[in-house]
């Protein structure tokens, strides 16, 4: 099969290695439709985590299960599913929770080395009761592909955010993830959302969503909007040391920063004084990807929850390396990049 797969910063390639095999009688093999450029990824792709050996990328996968061991209940051979990002065990009590996170053995993440990757022509999937979900009707491959990691962490920042009603959101980075967070911000209640970038086009694309936009940095505009209060909650959808900063910088005393960016491998300097003294709350995550679900298929079927225009260019499996290098410019024009095998 072919799969895509980096070997050091910048060089991506796509590879033939052999077909992937069941993980037990627990899993699945998936034709892999549809998968996504993360920008998760792109830490591979930029250099900031060190490659000991060439990996096998992508962790956002939409398909047809093409085998099942005898154990998988909820899906057979021909089903369109989509796999989630994150997975878990999906025995433990943890796993209950549907909170891949929680899992007694430890998250993993499809495209990081411990399993395959998704921007592939099959992915061997384990656990599939708990990883994989049939594709509802009435979602589209995008809506479907989202769902895998994006809309589920931007929905989960803004859940883990404690956003009153009324209250006033600001939402650093405007990629995937952070526009699905903007949409994510408003139906939680939130009133105001600044919507903060450095790309114009980034921007206007989260004004079209009733968000109001503000150059990074933010703390200083946000500020003074706010009467020098700051934000009620602030969603770091970056995780650099300098939007981190900027997030606690502009979330009021009491208010809760809530960040979904993945960071570096370096330690950030944590004023906890200055925090300790405001009465912040700080929380990070990765998505509880699979306890999104019965929250978000209902509003997408619905529309009450709109994620059209996340994705921006499709390329064949082939392209890659086109694809790569277009969400690595961070443009305004290109947000969010699909792959078809």
């Amino acid at each position: 099969m072919r799969t895509v797969v980096i070997d050091g910063p910048g060089r991506i390639r796509v590879d033939t290695r052999p077909d992937p095999t069941l993980t037990g009688p627990d899993g699945v093999i998936v034709a892999v439709s549809a998968a996504g450029i993360c920008g998760s990824d792109l830490h591979f792709y930029d250099g900031d985590y060190p490659l000991a050996e060439p990996v096998a990328l992508g962790h956002e996968a939409v398909g047809t299960v093409v085998e099942a061991g005898p154990q998988v209940r909820s899906v057979t051979v021909g089903d369109q599913v989509l796999v989630s990002s994150v997975a878990g065990c999906g025995g433990c009590e943890g796993c209950a929770t549907g909170d891949p996170a929680m899992c007694r053995l430890g998250p993993q993440i499809f495209g990081s080395g411990a399993l395959g990757g998704a921007q592939a022509d099959l992915l061997a999937v384990p656990a599939a009761d708990f990883q994989v979900l049939r594709v509802p009707g009435g979602i589209t491959t995008e809506q479907a592909l989202l769902l895998t990691d994006n809309l589920a962490t931007g929905w989960a920042a803004a859940r883990r955010a404690d956003i009153p009603f009324g209250g006033t959101v600001a939402v650093i980075g405007l990629g995937a993830v952070g526009l699905c967070a903007v949409r994510s911000a408003f139906l939680h209640g939130a009133a105001t959302v600044f919507a903060v970038d450095r790309v114009e086009g980034r921007l206007r694309r989260a004004a079209g969503c009733g968000a109001t936009p503000v150059d990074s940095p933010a703390a200083e505009t946000v500020l003074a909007a706010t009467g020098g209060r700051g934000a009620d909650a602030v969603i770091d959808a970056v995780g650099t040391d300098a939007s981190i900063t900027d997030a606690l910088t502009a979330v009021r005393p009491g208010g809760t920063v809530s960040v979904v960016g993945v960071h570096d491998l370096r330690p950030f300097p944590l004023p906890a004084l200055a925090c300790l003294l405001r009465s912040i709350t700080l929380r990070l995550t990765i998505a509880p990807v699979q306890r999104t679900w019965a929250e978000l298929i209902p509003l997408l079927r619905s529309g009450r929850l709109e994620v059209d225009g996340i994705f921006t260019t499709a390329l064949p499996l082939d392209e890659a390396a086109k694809g790569y290098a277009i969400a690595g410019s961070r443009s305004g024009d290109d947000v969010k990049v699909l792959l078809t095998p």
